[in-house]
């Protein structure tokens, strides 16, 4: 079996002091592998990496068109957001729109990731809601599916239809038969796959052709909407949102906590997941970024890419002490 292997190094002046390990995988149309590190069959929770997966059957069962949602909400199904304005308004009015209120969410409250509301809400003593939850559109998608099912209202549940009929398309689009599940920071089932079922789930969204079948169709509309609203996949200052707007054709960008991180090349029929060892998200950005400049959908000297790839490391002083630099393995 193979083992991790170096992709991200720490540089403070001649000296590696930091390496992060990890495993990725690159599909193609046919989910074959077509480029991989480490081990492709190590198994994996993709956490958040996977919301593509758990809203397919928003789509694909038609409850995303009968009950009106738009791109903006798909978006927001896959995300991971900030919990700014632009996310919490539209999440609300989102679940006002279905009858539903924030004591539905089953996600739990957290004050925001975004710095300026987070900031606010602190001084102004305001404690956040279900709806700050960075999850909380994914679970409006649970939500809504809940209601075109005419289930329960205990939608995290693992028996609950809404949960059978995610586990059903993720386990078809990744190939794979989970052997199990932890629970999510969010509380709903997160279902151990491989990480190359991951980069055959992705190569299925890039591949995927509207019209095709529902699922394929369900497939194309949730990519297409990621790309058209990267601000609402993540948020400003976020590598998601800012990778996917650097990227130089169309590119569905997806973090997972513990350092997953996807990736949907549609137009060269590519899927990726890596997943870096020590779940250091610094290590994961920089891993992605290397991918997609190997890739060719990403100018290294653009400044998202810089960022995240060859970033410099500066003290409290502004001094530049090192930098964060993808590995030889990457390049």
């Amino acid at each position: 079996m193979s083992q991790p292997v170096a992709m991200v190094e720490i540089w403070r002046g001649p000296l590696a002091e930091s390496i992060h390990w990890g495993q990725a995988v690159i599909c193609g149309a046919d989910g074959e592998i077509v480029q991989a590190w480490g081990d492709p069959d190590a198994q994996v929770l993709p956490r958040s990496s996977c919301k593509m997966l758990q809203a397919l059957p928003l789509v694909e069962s038609g409850a995303a068109a009968a009950l009106g949602l738009g791109t903006e909400q798909l978006a927001l199904a896959c995300a991971s957001h900030n919990g700014a304005a632009i996310h919490t308004e539209r999440v609300n009015r989102w679940i006002t729109g279905l009858g539903f209120d924030d004591d539905d969410f089953r996600c739990g409250a957290h004050l925001p990731y975004d710095p300026q509301t987070h900031d606010a809400m602190l001084c102004a003593g305001t404690a956040p809601c279900q709806v700050h939850n960075n999850c909380s559109g994914k679970h409006a998608g649970f939500l809504t599916l809940g209601k075109h099912l005419g289930a329960g209202p205990e939608y995290i549940d693992i028996d609950h239809p809404v949960q059978r009929a995610c586990l059903a398309a993720y386990e078809e689009v990744t190939g794979v038969t989970s052997p199990g599940y932890g629970i999510d920071g969010c509380s709903a089932p997160n279902h151990i796959t491989t990480l190359h079922g991951m980069a055959r789930a992705m190569a299925y969204f890039a591949t995927a052709r509207e019209g095709s079948d529902s699922r394929q169709s369900a497939a194309v509309q949730l990519w297409q909407a990621m790309v058209s609203h990267p601000e609402l996949v993540a948020g400003e200052g976020r590598a998601c949102t800012e990778l996917m707007r650097a990227c130089t054709e169309p590119v569905a960008l997806k973090t997972g906590a513990e350092a997953f991180f996807v990736a949907i090349l549609p137009q060269r029929g590519l899927g990726v997941a890596l997943k870096i060892a020590d779940g250091t998200t610094r290590g994961a950005e920089c891993a992605i970024a290397a991918l997609l400049v190997q890739l060719g959908v990403l100018d290294p000297e653009h400044p998202a890419a810089r960022k995240y790839m060859n970033a410099p490391i500066t003290n409290r002083r502004g001094i530049v002490t090192g930098e964060i630099r993808p590995a030889a393995a990457l390049l």
